[in-house]
């Protein structure tokens, strides 16, 4: 018999609750990933050749944020009441590493597909063969995440000025708004 405060762990029946909080925190990172773009892109523009490879980036990324609206559409899950946060802490967060110069733009990305890695990773493990729908997307995108990741790192990221010291502090702050965003 389980004492009352051990909970149920995801993939070993992972309840409809846990999947509209994964549901809710994936449309949320989609969410902030365009929003993320939109900045570096208003800051570096087209013309440069990051600015090409970014447009790519964003192009994969609004992909991945209509799927997940979809999917919270039709299951009739609550998307996270902090999108007007994310929409400008996203957008504030590339236009300021563009500024920095195209590395940081790199570092940015870098940075946030690794923890979005991890995070689609625990997902998956969590997941199990509970939700196919669900795991067949979060699998999908998680190899774009990768790509855009490899991407990142062939295009300077770890040249960045302050290369640690600006992927850590952004790793923490996706940390935070993956925490927040599966519950509010």
């Amino acid at each position: 018999m389980s004492a009352p405060h051990d909970f149920p762990r995801p993939g070993k029946g992972s309840s409809a609750r846990d999947r509209a909080s994964m549901l809710r925190v994936d449309q949320a990172g989609e969410f902030g990933a365009t929003r993320i773009y939109a900045g570096q892109r208003a800051v570096m523009g087209d013309r440069h050749p990051h600015g090409r490879v970014i447009a790519g980036m964003a192009a994969q990324e609004e992909r991945h944020r209509e799927a997940f609206d979809a999917m919270i559409a039709r299951r009739g899950v609550r998307p996270t009441l902090l999108a007007p946060v994310w929409n400008v802490a996203g957008f504030a967060l590339g236009a300021v590493t563009a500024a920095m110069g195209p590395r940081a733009a790199m570092a940015c990305t870098a940075a946030i597909e690794t923890e979005i890695d991890r995070h689609y990773a625990e997902q998956l493990d969590a997941l199990g063969a509970d939700d196919p729908e669900l795991s067949a997307a979060i699998a999908d995108f998680q190899a774009e995440e990768v790509e855009h990741r490899e991407t990142a790192i062939a295009h300077g990221a770890q040249q960045a000025p302050a290369y640690p010291l600006l992927s850590g502090a952004i790793r923490l702050g996706c940390r935070a708004a993956i925490a927040l965003s599966k519950r509010i």
